[in-house]
């Protein structure tokens, strides 16, 4: 995948979350994944993906 897209479409979601297409569309069909419609296509801005994720970060546990 290009990371200099600023937009993806959901199959290059998809891949760089290594999830399942149908997942991806699920994710963003429902409004999980911000997403913008452009004509008749989806598209996932990357900076958004970016937030998301962000926001969705678990703290890391410190064992020892």
């Amino acid at each position: 995948m290009d990371s200099g897209k600023e937009f993806l479409k959901v199959p290059e979601v998809a891949e760089f979350l290594q999830i399942g297409r149908s997942r991806a569309y699920e994710l963003v069909g429902a409004g999980v994944i911000p997403s913008v419609k452009i004509g008749r296509s989806v598209r996932v801005s990357r900076r958004e993906l970016d937030r998301w994720l962000e926001e969705r970060r678990q703290p890391e546990v410190r064992r020892g």
